[in-house]
């Protein structure tokens, strides 16, 4: 579950600085040398404060950065959404969406063409998505966005000679 990370962060930040605040009053009302009174707020520091405090930050550190990647596996999700829903969307439909910059939305939908997530056509030059089912452009190579016939460029890729749009089949 995203965020439990931070919540027990926050917590054993909280610990770690109270802790320290019942050490150090325990060490003022504590009748002893000042050079005991230093070590025991050392030890304290050594023993407890350092490592409940290092771990939360740690886990409130860890926890940001995992939020960050369910935002962007959403944003994701949310573009393979559309595209399958409409069939066609344009980058700048998608970014007004998503509201992410029109780079951001190349960024994702190169991420997903990486991670064999994305099945259909992209015109990088117009920005338009097309959806299309990986059996149907194997067996037609009729490129999506003009219907000129299409020919293989890479691994998973088809490039149109017309348009220059790349269809790209995922498994």
């Amino acid at each position: 579950m995203p965020g439990q990370g931070r919540t027990l962060g926050f917590i054993l930040m909280a610990i770690a600085a109270i802790v320290l605040l019942v050490a150090v009053g325990w060490l003022l009302t504590e009748e002893s040398s000042p050079g005991g009174k230093i070590l025991g707020l050392f030890l304290v520091l050594l023993v407890f404060v350092l490592p409940l405090g290092g771990g939360g930050l740690y886990l409130v550190m860890k926890g940001r950065q995992e939020s960050a990647t369910y935002a962007e596996i959403a944003k994701q999700k949310k573009l393979l959404n559309m595209v399958l829903a409409q069939g066609k969307v344009t980058f700048s439909e998608v970014a007004v969406e998503l509201n992410t910059p029109v780079d951001g939305v190349q960024d994702l939908v190169r991420d997903l063409v990486g991670k064999n997530l994305f099945s259909g056509a992209i015109n990088w030059k117009d920005g338009v998505l097309y959806s299309r089912q990986a059996t149907e452009m194997k067996a037609d190579r009729k490129c999506p966005n003009c219907g000129g016939q299409v020919e293989l460029a890479g691994k998973g890729m088809i490039q149109c000679p017309y348009c220059g749009a790349e269809v790209f089949l995922a498994r």
